[in-house]
């Protein structure tokens, strides 16, 4: 029933962004871009729909409040394509960092070109953060949220934590508070697979880290309150009347945490 319920997820999933595109299309390209983020909300929302109805799969947001007015960076946990999609449409005008060759996609770079995101290279780290940087500045004083994951690759649930130091630069010249994200949907959609777990996937908006830090400090809180929080959501999971099937990463991280696993599914 799990594999059934998640290939049928899937492939609804891709028709609906599929045919959502070209629905939505002569309203997209044709409306300015405040109300033109009404398409990729309305997919994004519609998308987390269908995984609860078909996998089984809910969603719940929370810490809304702890959002603030005007420029900030959002700062989740990277686990999986579900965290791609699940929080922008809380934010008023959000603004990503991708890779340049994501523009040379039909169709799909076109959509993301008209929300005028941050293209980079990624060929040379150094030349890209200054790229990035010179972008999101003007984006930032259009009272835009930047979007940045700030261990760059997605990594399983429990896994060590690998922050890398752009965020810090970042944080450091643009001078807005930066609002971490806590999260395991990494349990419920795994990176590089396609089951699809039932269960609830729980996140969490943390309180905005302050600017002005320095960057040790910044990093240092970052990181602590961002893993305490995945830490305590971890366990919650666990302790789930219906857990979802626990990663290597996760069963290692649950026994450092001093809680027994729940048992592997057949």
């Amino acid at each position: 029933m799990l594999v059934v319920r998640s290939l049928a997820f899937n492939v609804a999933f891709y028709v609906s962004l599929i045919v959502q595109m070209i629905f939505w299309t002569p309203f997209y390209f044709i409306a300015p871009r405040h109300l033109a983020w009404f398409v990729p909300k309305f997919w994004a929302r519609s998308s987390l729909k269908l995984q609860e109805w078909i996998a089984g799969t809910e969603s719940r947001i929370e810490g809304l409040e702890n959002l603030p007015e005007g420029p900030f960076i959002l700062a989740p946990k990277h686990q999986s394509f579900w965290d791609t999609i699940s929080f922008f449409p809380y934010l008023r005008d959000p603004v990503y960092i991708l890779k340049r060759e994501l523009m040379w996609i039909p169709m799909f770079g076109w959509y993301v070109g008209k929300m005028r995101m941050i293209p980079i290279n990624r060929g040379s780290r150094s030349k890209a953060l200054k790229q990035a940087l010179v972008i999101a500045r003007e984006r930032m004083a259009e009272n835009r949220q930047l979007i940045i994951y700030p261990e760059g690759t997605r990594r399983a649930p429990g896994d060590e934590p690998a922050y890398k130091w752009g965020i810090v630069e970042i944080y450091s010249a643009l001078g807005v508070p930066v609002v971490p994200v806590a999260h395991v949907a990494g349990l419920y959609w795994p990176r590089r697979k396609f089951l699809r777990f039932p269960g609830v996937i729980h996140a969490r908006f943390l309180p905005p880290i302050e600017p002005g830090l320095g960057k040790e400090a910044f990093m240092e809180r970052l990181v602590s309150e961002t893993e305490a929080a995945c830490d305590e959501l971890l366990v919650e999971a666990a302790r789930s009347a219906n857990p979802p099937q626990m990663p290597p990463t996760a069963v290692k991280r649950l026994r450092e945490l001093g809680v027994e696993p729940p048992a592997a599914r057949d």
